[in-house]
């Protein structure tokens, strides 16, 4: 048996956290679920949305998964995601972008995983107040960041048998935070066998290049399916992973993850929808992939093959989809069907 904290969130966090739960259960693995409350709900009581016992589960289970949680607005307080890889030192964030058939998308064969460094650059908040004439924020890029989240993503690209990791950066114009990232970026990537193509040579083993974030971006809108594994600074994480999604149907579709030398938290990164809380009708997609990386996280493949494989023939059925993906069904009645294919 496994223990994990759960986080459920609040909005449609609790309904599309319990749609993963009944789901990893039909999957047939043995967890005891560490219920722990964070968010709006507990500021009042506590003093802030990220209380202590929350980081304490965490700490003792090594492992969370969490539903959508509302920031609260103009009170001073980081979103609890933030605040929760600070506090655990979470430098790694995980988004596999991948299209489905039956989902509605321009593309058809995209399978690319965004790697984004998760503790520094204009992320670290360092910023200045200059009178009343400017704010200064400081971009902050580390050797040590770098070369962690390099080799990271060099590990992600082989043991997931992809072949092309690409960094992301704008050293052409930031020639010192940016430049040191992309200098990190060659050491580290030559240092686990993953090198450059010479001049004419065929893309056909692993290899490594970069690319300029805008022309990055633009090329993730022409031709996606030619990259794998990218490998960038935090703020171009954070807009190109949402770009990507975009591609593929959405945030309600997305998985990610947040992993740590110590720990790892997987989480749906849409919002918590309090418009439509309460209504049955949100998709618990996300969420059901984030448990799904959870999974082969702890090393239970089959069952993250199972529910993989049942979410494709759902969408490909087309039968039994949410409101946003076109159909009529509930959060249960696809938490259902979903079970019903995985004990098929």
């Amino acid at each position: 048996m496994y223990k994990i904290t759960l986080i459920p969130g609040d909005g449609i966090g609790l309904e599309v956290t319990a749609a993963m739960k009944r789901v990893v259960e039909a999957s047939g693995v043995d967890i005891e679920w560490e219920e722990v409350i964070a968010g709006e709900a507990v500021l009042e009581e506590y003093g802030s949305p990220l209380p202590d016992y929350v980081l304490d589960s965490i700490k003792k289970n090594k492992i969370a998964i969490k539903g959508p949680i509302t920031t609260p607005v103009g009170k001073g307080f980081r979103s609890v995601n933030v605040a929760l890889r600070k506090e655990l030192n979470l430098f790694a964030n995980v988004r596999p972008v991948k299209t489905f058939k039956g989902i509605k998308s321009r593309y058809e064969n995209i399978d690319l995983t965004i790697i984004r460094e998760n503790t520094e650059d204009l992320y670290a908040g360092i910023e200045h107040q200059i009178g009343d004439y400017a704010g200064e924020s400081i971009k902050l890029i580390t050797r040590d960041a770098s070369d962690r989240i390099v080799d990271f993503a060099c590990k992600y690209l082989k043991d997931n048998g992809y072949k092309r990791l690409t960094g992301v950066h704008k050293a052409n114009i930031m020639k010192i935070s940016d430049g040191l990232f992309l200098r990190v970026f060659d050491e580290v990537s030559k240092r686990n066998g993953i090198e450059r193509l010479a001049k004419g040579e065929a893309p056909n083993r692993v290899y490594a290049d970069d690319v300029i974030v805008d022309a990055a971006a633009m090329n993730l809108v022409l031709n996606p399916e030619k990259f794998d594994v990218l490998v960038m600074p935090n703020l171009y994480g954070d807009i190109l992973s949402d770009l990507c999604a975009g591609l593929v149907g959405g945030l309600g579709i997305i998985p990610s993850a947040n992993i740590g030398e110590d720990y790892a938290v997987f989480e749906a990164v849409h919002g918590s929808a309090p418009q439509i809380a309460g209504r049955g009708i949100a998709n618990p997609t996300a969420l059901i992939q984030s448990a799904i990386m959870m999974l082969r996280y702890i090393g239970e493949h089959e069952a993250a093959l199972k529910i993989e494989n049942a979410l494709k023939e759902v969408f490909d059925k087309g039968q039994v989809l949410t409101s946003d993906l076109g159909g009529k069904a509930s959060t249960d009645e696809f938490a259902d069907e979903l079970c019903r294919l995985i004990r098929d």
